[in-house]
């Protein structure tokens, strides 16, 4: 006979995999046929013995696979070990997290930082331990999940204003006696960038702290990567899984906050500490994105080309100028069979299904990268107008798509 756990489960699986929503792993390894420079070479991978275009990494920057940071994080390994072998309120806190904070207060403004091993955990505790059933949240409809955990475990009433709006923001904000205001740089799934100045203005109206999950604009929008940042943004999380390529994550903000996080946040006190390795490789890959802005100019390229083709191809797309480039399609189980297609063709782009995005807005999100090559790109969009024209997809304008979408 079953128990009811595994009752529970086979249940809901099954109702999953019916509605085209279950969530699988799937086993990738390196294309051995690389170029053997790997800081020139396109995003590649190989998934049951064929290798692909990838379409779906966050690597902006295509750090992940430059020499010099891989030999950071050996040296790193070499100097500090493998691990940081405690909570950083034990033995786990090193010279190599104190140069990683103070390199990021410097570029950001910020008086201090304390160092996470995840944006997720970084999220999370942030928002659970500065926020409790006293406060009033307000915050924009589509910030990520862990801001949603992080918000439901700590009890404060949460009041989301419309996706991007001012006015819906600037309505919760006199309503309410708010302790602060929560948005992204640019949103994960939809691609496009919060109006920060005009929020921070409003905060400071409404006497709320304006915190910023900079976690898809960090070393790519030149505007929260500078000094200038803390003069706008109270709090700030940056994470090095993105655009550095590497692991690990930061809140940014004032001493008393941070001081505040160190004494009461208990995934930084009962936490293994980021081990100093990751820590000396993601200051690494800081210096080196701020020392080679020509690769944030190639990302900028890359997009600009990606957009022109798919108007010249009629690919409907939201109007995001970042490296996220949704293309809405509804259906789930229609969305996994027009990405299933790309792959049979080499192309690797996400298929992004409820929960993540709302229901009827199932969709391709493609990212791009400095690493892609013109004709990936070119291959990339040839491949989707086949394949959206065969599977019955209709083919819209970019503006058209955005209205629908809004």
């Amino acid at each position: 006979m079953s128990s009811l756990l595994e009752t529970k489960i086979v249940a809901r699986q099954h109702a999953l995999r019916e509605q085209g929503l279950l969530r699988q792993r799937k086993v990738l390894s390196v294309d051995h046929d690389l170029n053997t420079n790997a800081s020139t070479s396109s995003p590649r991978f190989v998934f049951e013995g064929r290798a692909y275009i990838n379409f779906s990494s966050n690597d902006y920057l295509g750090l992940s696979r430059v020499p010099e940071l891989a030999e950071a994080l050996h040296l790193g390994a070499q100097t500090y070990g493998v691990g940081s072998g405690a909570s950083p309120l034990v033995t786990g806190y090193s010279d190599a997290h104190l140069a990683l904070e103070r390199e990021l207060c410097a570029l950001t403004g910020h008086e201090a930082a304390l160092l996470f091993c995840s944006g997720f955990s970084a999220n999370t505790a942030l928002m659970k331990t500065l926020f409790d059933q006293h406060d009033i949240v307000v915050a924009d409809k589509l910030v990520h999940a862990s801001i949603i955990d992080g918000l439901h475990d700590s009890g404060a009433q949460l009041k989301r204003f419309l996706h991007n709006s001012l006015e819906s923001a600037e309505r919760l904000l006199a309503r309410h006696h708010a302790s602060a205001l929560i948005t992204e740089s640019v949103f994960s799934m939809d691609g496009d960038c919060a109006p920060i100045a005009q929020l921070s203005a409003l905060c400071r109206q409404h006497h709320a702290w304006l915190v910023v999950d900079d976690a898809h604009g960090f070393a790519v929008l030149d505007g929260y990567r500078n000094a200038e940042a803390a003069k706008l943004i109270d709090v700030q999380v940056v994470t090095f899984g993105k655009a550095l390529g590497c692991q690990g994550a930061a809140v940014l903000g004032s001493q008393a906050l941070i001081d505040f996080l160190v004494s009461n946040a208990r995934e930084y006190i009962y936490s293994t500490a980021l081990s100093p390795a990751n820590a000396a490789l993601a200051l690494a890959a800081t210096q080196y994105s701020t020392a080679h802005p020509e690769l944030q100019q190639k990302l900028l390229e890359n997009i600009a080309l990606f957009k022109q083709l798919c108007r010249e191809a009629n690919v409907p797309l939201l109007g995001s100028d970042t490296a996220i480039q949704p293309l809405i399609i509804g259906d789930a189980r229609q969305t996994l069979q027009v990405a299933e297609e790309l792959r049979a063709a080499g192309i690797w782009v996400g298929a992004i299904r409820p929960p993540t995005v709302p229901v009827g807005s199932a969709r391709l999100r493609i990212t791009l990268t400095a690493a892609h090559a013109a004709e990936d790109i070119a291959t990339c969009v040839a491949q989707l107008a086949q394949v959206l024209s065969r599977v019955g997809v209709p083919l819209v304008t970019e503006r058209q798509a955005a209205d629908e979408h809004r």
